[in-house]
């Protein structure tokens, strides 16, 4: 097992007491750097609630089917063993947030996802946690 690069500090840089700092910064200069380059609070929750939505298996499933092949809702509901009616529900909250898109071929809509962000991220995820 490697070990950490850990500074051990005899002394703590700030009393705390209950968790509560007695200065205000540490590193104030890296600080206002970090915070010049934060997102806007709605671009934060907009990735919040992308993050809710995938915190679902069944949605993850979708999108990684997705990742790998356009596919009809039908199909969709065969791979996952799911009612054409709970996929369609499922793609629905995954569309409303830009994660799918859809086309239309006679009766049948086709789904793929939006953009390759969504792929790259998921796959990403699955090699960490690999």
């Amino acid at each position: 097992m490697a070990e950490a690069n850990l500074k051990v500090v005899s002394e703590p840089i700030a009393k705390a007491q209950d968790d509560v700092c007695e200065i205000l910064y540490v590193d104030e200069p890296r600080v206002k750097a970090v915070a010049a380059q934060m997102p806007a609070d709605e671009t934060i929750r907009q990735v919040a609630n992308i993050f809710k939505v995938l915190s679902d298996p069944t949605r993850v499933r979708i999108i990684f089917a997705l990742s790998r092949a356009e596919l009809c809702v039908c199909d969709l509901a065969a791979l996952l063993g799911l009612s054409i009616s709970a996929v369609s529900h499922q793609l629905r909250l995954l569309r409303n947030l830009r994660l799918v898109k859809y086309r239309k071929e006679g009766r049948l809509a086709y789904y793929s996802l939006d953009d390759d962000h969504t792929g790259q991220l998921l796959h990403e995820v699955l090699e960490h946690v690999q």
